[in-house]
């Protein structure tokens, strides 16, 4: 069965009885996930979804989202995962671009969904959860699982480049089934012993597959947190009995900064996983000391399903090191004239093998800019060392990574240009302490026009999630340009105050 959604049904099959999810003091079974998916799969299938249609999931880390994901890929549709903190601008763009026929949404998020549901002409369906638990219950399941090709989309994830708006990197069942069941057998090494903290975004390639897909393929138990807070994360931590930590390095420096309370055992605790942006080395020590567990750090990104590489549990751990390409991966660093660098020498990471996406939806000429020669170039640059180990030392993309997210200074740009009293624009990242990445912004006006940096920032704010916004706004006479006019970014010098929000 090459549906992804077999890997539920398996591990139901399996040991029903076993806690598959728990958000709090709700906790269902594999038996109750893979029913509740079968009932969701068939009101689908009322609403007239039919196989390789797109189903938007616009939800937090609830229960319902599993429910949900796989619900929708037993009808054999394709689940469009979006940030439920974009705004209906945003989410309305995804709507449209992938054809989404529904979008299931959670009660807090109707509003903006709803909007933008209504703008594309979608059906928006609000989980509320005792009314959704009915209307499930009252729904006959689907008994068998839809047959999809292995290289038939599963995920559609939305993602910028530099330039123009977001574009769904389209990844296969076998795309994402193959990076999950590597994860279980070759990385994290987990069963149905293990109980694997849920506070990654599931709506996010890292949260999806290493947290959902992860524990699901290996019969495990997810413990969801909506909405990262350290306190709240470490009582997870301590009352599930949590075996496994997946974070961004944000949530890393939050848990040190607030160490172990008294009275919590994370005794259980064995393993610590991080991804979405480099871990500072000292933070990956002093969690190492204060939480007695390994943290192992690896690399990828949305449109290789994600995990490209990995530091391997079984050899040396080298800090600061991505690791190496896992298994069914290929990576290799490309200089500027198209050769292979040297261990040492800087290149560009280019990826191959069964993690790597379709291609972007409907976007032929990003496809072919991504995919050259069989490789995806990753825009990201880094160096080896003689023992294959690969370190990251910047990108080539213009991205900001901000707390684990990717902002993307065109999008941010093009609102800032939607502002009456805005000449010229240009978005930066400069360094921050906790986040990482800080996103500036460096406006000039239009003559005679007037604005502050803070009615700026709340325009943005207003016009995009609350992760993208410039907390840093700055106003130039002009902005360097090159002989052709572009704005010459790498010359912008940024004078700011850090922002702890």
């Amino acid at each position: 069965m090459n549906n992804l959604a077999s890997l539920l049904a398996e591990s139901a099959w399996a040991d029903g009885g076993h806690i598959a999810i728990r958000q709090d003091e709700i906790a269902l079974s594999y038996a109750q996930l893979n029913d509740a998916c079968a009932r969701f799969a068939t009101l689908l299938r009322d609403r007239g979804i039919r196989p390789g249609d797109r189903v938007a999931l616009v939800m937090p880390n609830v229960t319902h989202f599993p429910v949900a994901y796989y619900g929708i890929l037993r009808a054999g549709a394709v689940v469009v995962p979006l940030n439920p903190l974009l705004k209906a601008r945003e989410t309305a763009h995804a709507l449209r671009d992938s054809g989404a026929r529904v979008v299931v949404t959670f009660p807090l998020f109707a509003d903006e969904v709803a909007t933008a549901a209504a703008e594309v002409g979608a059906v928006c369906l609000v989980t509320a959860p005792a009314a959704f638990d009915d209307l499930l219950r009252a729904t006959e399941p689907m008994p068998e699982i839809t047959d999809r090709a292995a290289d038939d989309a599963a995920v559609i994830l939305y993602t910028s480049g530099t330039t123009g708006t977001p574009k769904g990197a389209e990844l296969t069942h076998r795309n994402l089934m193959t990076n999950a069941v590597a994860t279980v057998e070759t990385l994290l090494h987990v069963g149905p012993d293990d109980v694997l903290f849920g506070g990654l975004p599931l709506f996010h390639a890292f949260g999806q597959t290493c947290a959902l897909n992860t524990a699901v393929a290996a019969g495990a138990t997810l413990s969801l947190l909506p909405r990262f807070e350290p306190t709240k994360a470490l009582e997870i931590l301590h009352r599930d009995g949590a075996t496994v930590f997946l974070g961004v390095p944000t949530m890393f420096t939050a848990l040190l900064q607030a160490g172990i309370p008294d009275g919590h055992d994370l005794s259980r605790l064995h393993l610590a996983v991080s991804g979405g942006a480099s871990l500072p080395v000292e933070v990956l020590h002093g969690f190492e000391r204060e939480f007695g567990v390994t943290v192992l750090e690896g690399y990828g990104l949305s449109e290789t399903s994600p995990v490209a590489s990995f530091n391997p549990p079984d050899r040396p751990r080298k800090s600061g090191s991505i690791g190496v390409p896992i298994r069914g991966v290929e990576l290799r660093l490309v200089a500027d004239d198209g050769t292979t660098a040297g261990p040492g020498e800087v290149g560009e990471i280019v990826i191959r093998g069964e993690n790597v996406m379709k291609g972007y939806w409907n976007r032929p000429g990003a496809t072919a800019e991504a995919f050259r020669d069989g490789w995806f170039h990753s825009g990201d640059l880094a160096r080896v060392d003689e023992d294959g180990y690969y370190f990251i030392v910047g990108r080539k993309k213009d991205l900001i990574i901000r707390g684990g997210y990717n902002v993307y200074p065109r999008e941010i740009e093009e609102v800032l240009y939607e502002h009456p009293a805005v000449a010229e624009a240009a978005v930066v990242g400069v360094p921050h302490r906790v986040h990482g990445e800080e996103v500036a912004a460096v406006v000039t006006l239009r003559d005679g026009a007037r604005t502050t940096a803070d009615q700026l920032r709340d325009y943005v704010r207003q016009r995009v999630a609350a992760y993208k916004y410039p907390r840093i706004v700055t106003f130039a006479d002009a902005l360097p340009k090159g002989a052709t006019g572009k704005i010459l970014k790498r010359e912008i010098v940024v004078q700011h105050q850090e922002f702890e929000d």
